[in-house]
């Protein structure tokens, strides 16, 4: 979350050895959006689906998708690491192999995943590897963690054509990882809509103007 915080040993993913163990006891966070009033925890309503995102720091991030028309309810939380159930500190430590990721769930009659997808590449930087901007670590790396085929399909073709339109712009090669969902933790109680409880907060996310078109 803190520019300048991390060392370039934090931007290096541990192995199943060297990785934090983790814990049986899950993070308790309160079933309840700070802005929307949802649950933010399943089960959901049957109609709604759901996608996982990382891009950067998750305070940001969320704030990005509950901004937007269709989402029912957003958490963050961490995924595609190694740790069972960890901690900040120990995902900030760099040896958890976490993601900072949000978890957005939506009304695909109102918004589609290819919408979600659009307002994901166009928010951050997906070219950076382990960061974003000043924020270093394994945890700020981009990445898009499917539920189906389907969901994984629009997202590779995505970063095709989002690559196309860099290419033209003169950017690098996209770093983000497609792969299917791992197991989602969620972030402790006071990370959940941080800049809804705090709107002063630190918010390093920003697009590089890029449009997905």
């Amino acid at each position: 979350m803190f520019s300048n915080k991390f060392s370039n040993s934090k931007e290096i993913f541990p192995s199943k050895e060297t990785a934090l163990a983790g814990r049986d006891e899950v993070m308790p966070v309160k079933n309840v959006h700070y802005v929307s009033n949802h649950p933010i925890q399943p089960p959901f309503p049957d109609h709604l689906q759901q996608a996982v995102f990382g891009l950067g720091c998750f305070w940001g991030a969320e704030k990005v998708f509950w901004n937007t028309e269709g989402v029912y309810s957003t958490a963050v939380g961490y995924c595609a690491g190694l740790t069972k159930n960890p901690t900040y500190q120990e995902v900030c430590s760099g040896q958890t192999g976490h993601n900072e990721v949000v978890l957005v769930v939506f009304d695909p009659e109102i918004v589609t995943y290819t919408s979600l997808l659009e307002l994901f590449w166009q928010s951050h930087n997906p070219t950076q590897g382990m960061r974003q901007g000043n924020d270093r670590g394994t945890q700020y790396r981009s990445g898009i963690y499917t539920f189906s085929d389907e969901q994984k399909e629009q997202a590779l073709q995505s970063r095709v054509h989002y690559q196309n339109q860099l290419n033209q712009n003169g950017y690098g090669e996209i770093t983000t990882e497609v792969i299917e969902t791992a197991p989602f933790y969620y972030a402790e109680e006071y990370h959940q809509q941080y800049l809804a409880k705090n709107p002063g907060g630190y918010c390093g996310l920003g697009g590089i103007g890029v449009p997905y078109l």
